[in-house]
């Protein structure tokens, strides 16, 4: 299958670089160029883009109002952002991603042509690959009859299905005292639906890995903290982990909770190596939140692509802790859930509208 692709971006060198870098890459077409966002508004029912790279700053109608206009005029066509690596960029390309845009690429600063374009084309490969894939599946849905899906698998086209507890082999006697978050590509989108359902007064911490560069991390913290009811905010190396704080992993590095003074727990911020090329990564904060909490913890893996979470899940799972993880519904991309309910390690398989009802279920 061929994606049809139109550039959006208000730099000619953008467009140029990000067209050429697209014909290199299989099964890709560039229906069209534009270099502003009016135009690009105008030119989709004509040239029926399946995906279109949308800058987020441009002049006029820039990147957020693009992608609102998509939304209003209800057009089919899946949005990567395109973002320049400063804090008006991460505000706006957060903004995006909590709208729906699919997920986004930070302009390169590398000192080299080679090397800006090396990651350019690593970075939309795979996401355009995954994409593609997710466009296939659609298709072969679509020609199933509505009674064939049904029976192929019910529920498929059902957002609300409720949650779906796994038989175990044991009874959890006790509460959950700390709550770990592992998510990826959908993830600020499903955040902004799921964390501000938790009320003030949860009484346990919150400690979230998103998928993300530096500098966006700060700003995805920034914009979930206006929304919730709960503090939210980037972690700082050694402060004292405290309750009703959600504490979000700094992009670009690790973070890990460890024993402080007493009885009392503080964060670790860490330059240790990726983990399943992630930095920060789930399966790193995971190990600990079990090392440290052991039974009385509860994870949650949600929507994203790869396995990371599923090792630091396992460790969890061992320690007794409970493990809640997104259904595929509602996931955008059904890759980390998928493998931690593959292996059989998830207590609960929930859609996105109920998972802060069953986080709060494991702390009763």
């Amino acid at each position: 299958m061929t994606l049809k692709i139109m550039i959006v971006d208000d730099t000619i060198f953008y467009r140029k670089i990000i067209k050429d870098i697209l014909d290199t890459l299989p099964d890709i077409e560039v229906v069209g160029t534009v270099n502003n966002g009016a135009l690009a508004v105008n030119r989709i029912p004509s040239l029926n883009p399946d995906v279109i790279t949308l800058d987020v700053e441009m002049p006029g109608m820039n990147g957020l109002q693009v992608l609102e206009e998509i939304r209003e005029k209800k057009f089919d066509v899946t949005c990567i952002m395109v973002s320049s690596k400063t804090q008006e960029g991460s505000e706006a390309t957060v903004k995006a991603l909590e709208l729906g845009a699919f997920d986004f690429v930070a302009k390169p600063d590398d000192d080299t042509t080679k090397g800006n374009i090396e990651y350019l084309t690593n970075a939309l490969g795979k996401i355009l690959a995954l994409i593609s894939r997710q466009h296939q599946i659609k298709k072969r849905l679509r020609q199933i009859p509505s009674t064939g899906i049904s029976a192929l698998k019910p529920g498929l086209l059902k957002t609300s299905t409720p949650a779906v507890p796994i038989d175990r082999p044991f009874e959890r006697a006790e509460k959950s005292a700390a709550i770990a978050i592992g998510i990826s590509t959908g993830g600020p989108n499903a955040l902004a639906q799921m964390l501000p359902k938790l009320p003030a007064d949860i009484n346990v911490p919150i400690f979230l890995v998103q998928h993300m560069p530096p500098l966006f991390s700060a700003s995805l913290a920034r914009s979930l903290d206006k929304k919730c009811r709960l503090s939210v905010k980037e972690a700082v190396n050694g402060e004292k982990v405290l309750p009703n704080v959600v504490y979000l992993a700094e992009g670009g590095k690790q973070m890990k909770v460890a024993s402080g003074p007493g009885l009392s727990k503080m964060i670790r911020v860490t330059d240790d190596p990726p983990e399943n090329n992630c930095k920060p990564a789930a399966d790193y904060l995971f190990r600990s939140v079990a090392r440290e909490y052991g039974s009385k913890s509860t994870c949650v893996i949600m929507t994203g692509m790869g396995n990371d979470g599923k090792l630091g899940v396992s460790v969890n799972r061992a320690a007794g802790g409970f493990i809640i993880a997104q259904n595929e519904e509602s996931s955008v991309v059904y890759g980390m859930p998928k493998a931690v309910v593959d292996a059989g390690l998830a207590d609960i398989v929930a859609p996105l509208g109920n998972i802060a009802d069953e986080i709060l279920k494991t702390l009763r």
